[in-house]
């Protein structure tokens, strides 16, 4: 630990730079964690120390601490120096991480501007730039009580549906024939026979295994995410989930046709939300035309709002496959904070994120053009054949 100092009357402030530390902070984060009603499971001390762990660069650690005289922990910030040219402050978790936040101590109105303080302590001369910030998390509160040069943009997006049963579900869909067709799908997945069955703690290493191999089957041949079948993505998950599922911060189901494992999936949950992170499905399910996606829907479904939660969370992307719930679209938030002296800094960073936004976009725009054009083309070639 390094560099405590006063952060406001009866509190005091630190920066944890030693994965070690990092490691010891297990208990008294897991207090802060579940004191901090806008936390998802991606600010659980598990996930963020495994991913350290598997993915940090040693030296890099700047993990932001304010406690209380009596050594509480109301304040958190989960921060590393990022590579580059210009001094970063980013948050852990990396791009395998969907939401990034900070802890606050609900009971303590006094957290988030000791905790801003804190911050801008440990980043003197650098910016801090904190990605996939979901609206309403507890970040946004330090950046409402930044006194210095900040900056708001928009981030991926995410999709999200009420947590509800299936039937619900079923209404939100455009039309009657569109719920006719998932009720078949259903009546399918049944008659099939296939059994759900949620993997206890003692059970999840062997489950994962079985879940990245089926992940890969499933994505073979189709462009599966390269850092999924990374060596270091399933040490991570190996390190971080047991845990997870014991706090009952996850949830590991496996799908059984008979005495085979034909699809798994792994759901992290928090008080607010869960969310479905990564599942595999074995490509037999596909060549019988059984719908997975319905099948892993109906399950989270079920079990979240069994649970008392109020979202069921797509996390992030808008693939298509999830637009035909008809889900809200929510968009995550970047937010940069800096000094008055390294103004120019966050002004440099933000304005490269605009440009690689909109050049995104004009790529977007110019993708969708081609493809129009290249079916009317079709479509006027065909009428003169």
């Amino acid at each position: 630990m390094t560099g405590g100092g006063a952060s406001g009357d009866g509190w005091r402030s630190e920066v944890c730079r030693a994965g070690a530390e990092f490691g010891r902070l297990g208990e008294r984060w897991a207090s802060l964690y579940a004191r901090c009603s806008t936390a998802t499971p991606f600010q659980s001390h598990s996930w963020l120390h495994s991913w350290w762990v598997s993915y940090g660069t040693p030296g890099a650690l700047r993990v932001v601490l304010v406690r209380r005289e009596d050594g509480e922990l109301v304040a958190a910030a989960p921060l590393m120096r990022a590579r580059g040219p210009l001094p970063v402050l980013t948050q852990l978790g990396g791009a395998i991480t969907d939401f990034t936040d900070v802890l606050l101590d609900d009971a303590c109105p006094q957290a988030a501007p000791a905790l801003a303080r804190a911050i801008a302590r440990a980043a003197r001369g650098a910016v801090v730039d904190l990605r996939e910030v979901r609206p309403g998390a507890s970040a946004e509160q330090v950046f409402a009580r930044w006194r210095g040069p900040r900056r708001r943009l928009p981030d991926s997006l995410c999709l999200e549906l009420p947590a509800v049963p299936m039937d619900a579900l079923l209404e939100r869909m455009p039309s009657a024939k569109a719920q006719q067709r998932v009720r078949a799908k259903l009546r399918k997945l049944d008659a099939l026979g296939i059994d759900e069955r949620i993997v206890t703690g003692d059970e999840v290493p062997d489950a994962l295994d079985r879940l990245l191999r089926l992940h890969q089957l499933q994505w073979q041949g189709r462009g599966v995410t390269v850092e999924h079948t990374s060596d270091r993505f399933a040490q991570h998950l190996a390190r971080a989930v047991r845990p997870m599922v014991e706090r009952g911060d996850a949830r590991v189901t496996e799908f059984r046709l008979g005495e085979d494992v034909v699809a798994a999936d792994l759901t992290l949950m928090s008080p607010r939300l869960a969310g479905g992170y990564l599942y595999g499905a074995d490509p037999v399910l596909r060549a019988r035309k059984i719908d997975v996606a319905t099948m892993l829907l109906r399950h989270g479904a079920r079990e979240t709002s069994a649970s008392g939660r109020a979202t069921l969370s797509m996390l992030r992307g808008t693939e298509p496959y999830k637009q035909h719930w008809r889900p809200e679209t929510v968009r995550n938030q970047r937010l940069m904070l800096t000094g008055r002296g390294t103004a120019p800094l966050l002004w440099l960073r933000a304005g490269a994120a605009d440009g690689r936004r909109w050049a995104a976009r004009q790529a977007r725009e110019r993708a969708w053009v081609g493809r129009v054009v290249g079916r009317l083309q079709g479509r006027a070639n065909g009428g003169g054949g």
